[in-house]
C-alpha cells in the first residue's frame, strides 16, 4: 500500500490526459453526481453528500472538502464501455454500388475511469463475461481502459454490496484503488499499468497508521450498509416461486418505466435499429439500450410473450438473481441499490425477495 497526497490525484488526472486518455470522473450536474470528462481536481464533487432512499435522491453540501464521501449517483462505467446508443454499421451508395463499412467511433481515445466503487468494478467484470469475447467494439474499449476505484467510506441507504460479496472494498478488476484519508489517499496497485502510474506519481509507501486508517474506513462502511439480503439458494427460491402472488402485488406498483434497468450497472439488454438518410445515400444500423420491462422486448413469433407487468418484473428479478447465475456463473446483481433509489415508486428488490422467502411454499399461488 502507498500514500498519495491530495494534489497527487490532480496530477494523476492531468497525467492521464497528457497520455491521451479520455478521463472520466465524478462531477455534479443537474442535482446528481454523474460521470463526465474531467480535467482536474476542481471538477470533482468536493464537500458533497448524497441522501438516498427508495425513490429518493438529493445532494447536500458540507464544508470539509472531501471528494468521495458519497456512494454513487445514477451513472456507472457501463455508460462508457457499453454506450446507450452506438452506430455499428454504415452502408453508402456509390457509383460502383453499395459499400458496407463499420461506423467510425465518436471518440476513440482510451478511457480512464476514476472513482468507480467496488460494486461497479464487479459490474464491469460481469459485463466482460457478456461482451468481451463477442463484441469487438466493447473489447477494444475495455482492453484499453484504465479502472481507478475508490473504497467506500459512506455507503448509501439502499446499498447492500456486503450481502452480494462485491464491496465496500475494491478487491478486483482495478488498476489503482484509492481510499480517501485525512491527509490524502491510500493507494493500492492492481496491475502493471497501475504500478507504472504509481511510480510516475512518486507515491511513497504507506505507514502502519495509514494502513490501519484504511482498514477502519472499510470496516465502518461494511457495518453501515443500508440494506441486507439473504442470498442462500436464491435461484432455487425464485424458480420454485414462479407463481407467487407477490409478483402481482409488486406489479400493482410497478410502472414498467425501465428506470431500474437503465441505472443498473450490469443490465445489457439492447435492440438494433436501422435508419436511412433522407436522400437515400446512406443507411445505418444502431445498437440502443432496451429493457425487459418493455412489451416490445418480449415480442416473439407474432405475440408479446410477457404481457403483464407481473411477468416482466418476475423475468427481470429472476434473471438477475437466478438464471444469470446459470448463464455466467455469478449473480447479475452487485448490490449497488441504484434500482431502489431510482425507482419512482420505491420498489425495493431486497424487500421483494425477503417477502417471497418469508412465505416460500406456504401460500396459495395463481398464474401471474
Amino acid at each position: 500500500m502507498w500514500h498519495l497526497d491530495r494534489d497527487g490525484l490532480d496530477r494523476l488526472i492531468r497525467l492521464l490526459a497528457e497520455r491521451g486518455y479520455r478521463v472520466i470522473g465524478p462531477t455534479v450536474r443537474d442535482g446528481a453526481i454523474v460521470l463526465e470528462e474531467v480535467s482536474g481536481l476542481a471538477d470533482l464533487p468536493a464537500g458533497v453528500r448524497e441522501v438516498q432512499g427508495p425513490g429518493r435522491y438529493r445532494l447536500e453540501r458540507a464544508d470539509d472538502g472531501r471528494l468521495f464521501d458519497w456512494a454513487h449517483g445514477p451513472d456507472a462505467g457501463k455508460r462508457f464501455l457499453f454506450p446507450p446508443r452506438e452506430r455499428l454499421t454504415e452502408i453508402h451508395r456509390g457509383p460502383d454500388g453499395m459499400r458496407v463499412e463499420p461506423a467510425p467511433a465518436d471518440d476513440d481515445r482510451p478511457l480512464a475511469l476514476i472513482g468507480l466503487r467496488s460494486c461497479d468494478l464487479h459490474a464491469i467484470a460481469v459485463q466482460d463475461r457478456v461482451f468481451l469475447e463477442l463484441d469487438e467494439r466493447y473489447r477494444r474499449r475495455r482492453e484499453r481502459a484504465l479502472l481507478i476505484g475508490v473504497n467506500c467510506a459512506v455507503p448509501g441507504e439502499t446499498c447492500f454490496c456486503v450481502s452480494m460479496g462485491t464491496g465496500p472494498r475494491c478487491t478486483a478488476a482495478f488498476d489503482l484503488a484509492l481510499t480517501e484519508l485525512a491527509d490524502g489517499f491510500a493507494l493500492e496497485v492492481g496491475s502493471r499499468a497501475g504500478e507504472e502510474l504509481r511510480s510516475a506519481l512518486g507515491a511513497r509507501e504507506a505507514t502502519d497508521a495509514e494502513r490501519a486508517e484504511v482498514e477502519g474506513i472499510v470496516a465502518r462502511a461494511a457495518e453501515g450498509m443500508g440494506r441486507a439480503l439473504e442470498t442462500s439458494d436464491l435461484p432455487g427460491l425464485l424458480y420454485r416461486n414462479r407463481e407467487h402472488p407477490r409478483w402481482r402485488e409488486v406489479a400493482a406498483r410497478c410502472l414498467a418505466c425501465a428506470n431500474c434497468t437503465s441505472v443498473c450497472p450490469t443490465c445489457f439488454c439492447h435492440d438494433v435499429v436501422d435508419g436511412v438518410s433522407i436522400d437515400g445515400e446512406v443507411a445505418w444500423r444502431t445498437r440502443e439500450w432496451a429493457s425487459c420491462f418493455g412489451a416490445d422486448y418480449s415480442y416473439a413469433a407474432g405475440v408479446v410473450v410477457r404481457e403483464s407487468h407481473a411477468a416482466r418484473y418476475r423475468q427481470w428479478l429472476t434473471h438477475k438473481f437466478a438464471s444469470w447465475i446459470d448463464q455466467f456463473g455469478v449473480s447479475g446483481c452487485v448490490g449497488c441499490g441504484r434500482c431502489i433509489t431510482w425507482c419512482p415508486v420505491g420498489i425495493d428488490v431486497t424487500e421483494e425477495i425477503a417477502a417471497i422467502r418469508a412465505t416460500d411454499g406456504a401460500v396459495e399461488v395463481r398464474t401471474a
